[in-house]
C-alpha cells in the first residue's frame, strides 16, 4: 500500500487548507481500516488531526473538530482534509495514514 499527499504547500492565514490523499495498493473501503490525517508542527510531536472509516465514517480531534473535514472520493481512492480559518499555529508537516502505512508527507506553511 501507498500513500501520497498532495495540496499546496503555502496557505494564506483565514483561509482554508485542503490536502489530498492518494492511496495506491489497496482500496480505501476495505472493510475495519480507518484512514487518517496526523500533523507534525515544527518542534513537537505528532498530532492526530482525524480520520474516516472505510464505511465514510469520519472522526476528528476535539481541538480542531470545529474546523475540520475529511471527505473521500471512493472513485479515485482518495481522501480529503480540510482545514479552515488557518491560522500560523497549524503550519508544519502533514501527513495521510492507514492499515500501517504513512505517506511521505507534506509540508504546509500558513503565511501572508
Amino acid at each position: 500500500v501507498q500513500l501520497q499527499e498532495s495540496g499546496p504547500g503555502l496557505v494564506k492565514p483565514s483561509q482554508t487548507l485542503s490536502l489530498t490523499c492518494t492511496v495506491s495498493g489497496g482500496s480505501i473501503t476495505t472493510s475495519n481500516y480507518a484512514w487518517r490525517w496526523i500533523r507534525q508542527a515544527p518542534g513537537k510531536g505528532l498530532e492526530w488531526i482525524g480520520s474516516i472509516t472505510s464505511s465514510g465514517s469520519t472522526y476528528y480531534s476535539p481541538s480542531l473538530k470545529s474546523r475540520t473535514s475529511i471527505s473521500r472520493d471512493t472513485s479515485k481512492n482518495q481522501f480529503t482534509l480540510q482545514l479552515s480559518s488557518v491560522t500560523p499555529e497549524d503550519t508544519g508537516v502533514y501527513y495521510c495514514y492507514g492499515r500501517a502505512y504513512w505517506g511521505q508527507g507534506t509540508q504546509v506553511t500558513v503565511s501572508s
